[in-house]
């Protein structure tokens, strides 16, 4: 394809007007401020007019639970502990690989629908989330979630054995679009032999880790108690899961100590506004995490905690929350925030050439309609993006330079069905309990 005439905000996140970007192979193959001569134009194919768009890098969800789709609107009005036990645990106990499917494709129509093209994400039942990932055309980098209750060790877990099931069988899949990570689910569902286990298994295999990170004040205070005042943050560095390349969720509750092991350490931080805001969690002191040089990413979290998949309504939101919380209106700039959502999400998952507009990048893209009423004026074209756009005003999203949704449409999968299928199953599993 050959964007022609578009604007666009390139690999530093600053505003090009009247660009044309060509993509060839997966990848962005030409930027430039006119068309390529014609030989080269007529290579890329498609020329899609670019008047009244503007381009920029798609959005990466750094943490997800994609199934949990099938519990949207079901557990709601309740703190995490309560919201977990009560209701999400048994739901999820009736939970079957075929629902994780179609729970999991639904997710990606819905995120490939508001511009993102790749999520980290953390559940059960992971080949098949690899199969519903690979089906609708996105990235995924899936971890199946290891939880000790006990003493046991990774051995004694049934994690182990999926996981060496799925990097042998999963890890690179499709053209590289299938990532296979680790995680731990939190403190408090695990122990530490499992933890310091699956940190050697990790660090072993050159393998990322996902895990739950001081969501709450509750989750905060008693790893305290449990751990001779250690805190998530440095309960976890302890047993070495820093030692790979980690992404830990929400980190609500951190402090300057947990701040500094993070920096320290190069942990990416995915913050979860819209979710933490929902359940009563609290607000993550992103401003403090960013001065100091934490690398911070978005997510989104799952559908029963958020309720909704737009990621620009969550980059609005971690602008909102960070100003808000700090009682500082320079806490975020509209570029940091839109780089945790884009670049920086990317490289938490890995991928280095992933998530910025220039030549060789891979070419995830993403096309907004700014010709409507809260895009004019265009003062500051950036500014527009976090503050007045809306993940409706997406209206083309590409991923290693496939389109996997355009103007309504999702070329790669039947949305319909995959809505029709969650509904029911989410209709059957409520019978069940």
């Amino acid at each position: 394809m050959l964007f022609a005439d578009i604007d666009l905000l390139d690999e530093n996140l600053d505003f090009r007007a009247h660009q044309w970007v060509g993509v060839r192979d997966g990848h962005i193959a030409y930027v430039g401020g006119a068309a390529p001569e014609e030989g080269e134009a007529a290579s890329f194919g498609e020329v899609y007019d670019g008047r009244g768009k503007l381009l920029m890098p798609a959005f990466y969800n750094a943490h997800a639970h994609a199934p949990m789709t099938l519990l949207r609107g079901y557990a709601e009005d309740l703190p995490l502990q309560a919201w977990l036990n009560d209701l999400v645990f048994p739901f999820e106990a009736k939970i079957t690989p075929e629902d994780c499917y179609w729970g999991t494709l639904l997710s990606c129509i819905e995120m490939a629908r508001y511009g993102c093209v790749g999520f980290s994400d953390m559940y059960y039942h992971m080949e098949e989330g690899a199969r519903a990932a690979i089906d609708a055309g996105v990235k995924m980098n899936l971890s199946d979630s290891l939880l000790a209750f006990d003493g046991e060790g990774l051995d004694e877990l049934p994690v182990k054995g999926s996981l060496d099931r799925l990097t042998r069988d999963l890890q690179g899949a499709a053209d590289g679009r299938i990532v296979v990570d680790c995680n731990v689910h939190a403190e408090y569902t695990s122990n530490p032999r499992a933890v310091a286990d699956l940190a050697a298994y990790a660090k072993e295999r050159g393998l990322r880790v996902q895990v739950h990170v001081s969501e709450t004040r509750l989750e905060h205070e008693e790893c305290k108690e449990r751990h001779g005042g250690l805190t998530p943050v440095r309960y976890f560095e302890s047993l070495g899961l820093f030692d790979c390349p980690t992404t830990a969720a929400h980190c609500v509750w951190v402090d300057d100590e947990d701040i500094e092991v993070l920096a320290r350490r190069g942990v990416f931080v995915a913050a979860n506004p819209a979710s933490n805001m929902k359940l009563g969690s609290g607000f993550a002191p992103v401003s403090k995490m960013l001065e100091r040089g934490v690398r911070v990413c978005l997510g989104t979290d799952g559908m029963a905690s958020n309720n909704n998949h737009d990621m620009m309504q969550d980059l609005y939101l971690l602008a909102l929350s960070a100003k808000g919380a700090a009682c500082d209106p320079t806490a975020i700039s509209p570029k940091q925030a839109l780089a945790a959502a884009t670049r920086t999400g990317a490289l938490s998952q890995g991928r280095e050439d992933c998530g910025y507009v220039g030549v060789g990048a891979r070419a995830d893209l993403c096309v907004l309609d700014v010709a409507g009423p809260s895009w004019t004026p265009m003062t500051n074209p950036l500014v527009n993006v976090v503050y007045a756009g809306h993940g409706a005003d997406v209206c083309l999203t590409m991923c290693d330079g496939r389109v996997v949704y355009r103007d309504g449409q999702w070329p790669l999968v039947d949305a319909e069905r995959a809505k029709a299928e969650v509904a029911a199953r989410t209709r059957r599993i409520v019978g069940e309990l």
